[in-house]
Formats: structure tokens, sequence, C-alpha cells
């Protein structure tokens, strides 16, 4: 899917630069930065990671629900 996205001239010719110093095109530039985004929000990127927040919920589930053992008082 193809957006339009504007930036001002002074943000794209940085955005040029440090994909000519990474060697990477903008394409490359813009995945990561929004996939970093995603990220810092807690919004799986992929299949992958949403299984493994998934499997990540669940074992804390398991966790809280599980019965907390309890020790029996000493008889004197």
């Amino acid at each position: 899917m193809r957006k339009l996205i504007a930036f001002d001239e002074d943000t794209f010719d940085k955005l040029k630069q440090l994909g000519r110093d990474r060697m990477a095109t903008f394409q490359e530039l813009a995945d990561e930065a929004f996939a970093d985004l995603l990220k810092k929000h807690g919004i799986p990127i992929d299949l992958r990671d949403a299984l493994r927040k998934s499997a990540k919920l669940d074992r804390e589930t398991s966790k809280a629900t599980a019965h907390p053992k309890t020790r029996k008082a000493k008889s004197r």
C-alpha cells in the first residue's frame, strides 16, 4: 500500500544523508522507524511477535491464577 508523507526540506535532506551513510533505501529507513514506533507502543509487528506476546500474557495469567502454597501452623 502506498501513502504520501510530507517532510520539510531539512528533514528530508537529513533522511537522504542517513540513507547514504547506512547504504539503505528510504523505504528501509521508513520500515525501521515504523517498526520501532509500533514496538514502543506494544503493538506486534508480525505474526511471530503476536504469538510471542500472546504466550507471555498466557504465562503471566497462569502464574497469577495459580494457588499459592499455604503453610500449616506449627503445633506446640
